[in-house]
């Protein structure tokens, strides 16, 4: 096993304005599960194709352990990649795909035999050894692939999307599998999704990419507690985070009839801006009577129903602008499409930064 270093690894495409990748600082531990997250386009895939040697490096350089991999081919980094598509050699069986990397390096039948059988065990796909990759379904496919790379027994796991051709339920599960497995064999894996929900219930950390830039890096908790920035904060969270922007009063912001507090030493970082933005997760809302002082009033457009609780989406007006916004509410207390509901900000859970203008940044919390 292995930690991996990204040190001011940068990725240019020819012909491009500019980096795919952008000089990224990333250090991942040895054993650790560490996701890649971000939307289409953001260099998740080229920063995890660097790493495997799918892509150069222009700038800086990457190592696993104490090695500089930064030229090295492919075969020679001891890394093992599941692909989004499966990858699999339709006219093999199970059993021959798995222990196909092991045949080409010239690892005997006997010893090949045993480690997919000991991988397949894992894997609960010792009864589909003989199968071709047709007789199986999408999930069965997927754990084939992951086999593969077992028993390669690589100091780095490598995962590209590896779920995203799976049903909604299936996903569910074989992403806790997925992590399961991880912390069991203890390998040190990078995994790339554009999933944010993904990225929350599996890694050990988290990294936000944004157009070749690493925006944060931290446990999945501590990033949805204390997102860094404007960008992290609409990213992860589903629903999303509602960001609104209001102006600054004495003190604070005045967000409808509550005032949001701003010490004197956050509002410094603000310059000379007149506004910020208020961050309020859904769930960090309280519905009240209406008529309170301290309420927004919110039109009920949309009404999500999930069962334990539900979602409203709605409008409304702040600084004589119509916004809209996403309320958490009780099951039992789904209001109707149309109606109004008042609503404040729960205890010290809004969060405050920067407009965009000024750089999108934390203020305080």
């Amino acid at each position: 096993m292995a930690s991996v270093t990204y040190d001011k690894a940068t990725r240019v495409y020819p012909g491009a304005d500019k980096p795919s990748v952008d000089q990224l600082d990333l250090e991942i531990a040895d054993g650790e599960f560490l996701v890649l997250v971000g939307p289409s386009g953001c260099g998740k895939s080229t920063s995890l194709r660097m790493l495997a040697g799918l892509e150069d490096v222009n700038e800086g350089a990457i190592r696993i352990g104490d090695r500089d991999v930064t030229h090295l081919p492919p075969k020679d980094r001891d890394i093992a990649m599941v692909f989004q598509n499966y990858a699999l050699y339709p006219h093999m069986t199970v059993a021959e795909n798995m222990g196909f990397a092991l045949k080409i390096a010239g690892v005997n039948k006997t010893e090949i035999r045993t480690k997919v059988e000991e991988a397949a065990k894992i894997l609960d796909l010792t009864q589909y050894l003989d199968r071709k990759p047709k007789a199986l379904s999408g999930g069965q496919r997927q754990r084939v692939a992951m086999g593969r790379a077992i028993v390669r027994q690589p100091q780095v796991f490598l995962m590209d999307e590896p779920l995203s051709n799976l049903d909604a339920k299936l996903r569910v599960s074989t992403r806790t599998q997925i992590a399961g497995l991880q912390r069991r064999l203890g390998i040190t894996t990078v995994y790339v999704t554009h999933d944010q929900t993904e990225a929350m219930t599996m890694g050990d950390r988290v990294a936000v990419l944004k157009d070749g830039l690493l925006q944060q890096v931290d446990a999945p908790r501590a990033m949805y507690d204390r997102p860094g920035n404007l960008f992290v904060a609409g990213f992860i969270g589903s629903p999303a985070m509602n960001l609104i922007e209001v102006p600054l009063v004495d003190g604070g912001v005045k967000f409808g009839g509550s005032v949001i507090s701003i010490a004197r030493e956050d509002l410094a970082k603000a310059g000379d801006a007149k506004s910020v933005v208020v961050g309020i997760r859904p769930e960090h809302f309280q519905v009240v009577p209406a008529g309170g002082l301290e309420g927004v009033a919110v039109t009920v457009n949309v009404v999500e129903e999930l069962g334990a609780d539900g979602f409203v989406y709605g409008t409304t007006q702040v600084s004589g602008e119509d916004k809209d916004i996403v309320v958490r509410v009780h099951s039992r207390e789904i209001p109707q499409r149309g109606e109004t509901i008042h609503v404040v900000p729960v205890g010290n859970e809004p969060h405050v930064f920067t407009t965009e203008a000024n750089g999108g940044v934390r203020l305080s919390r």
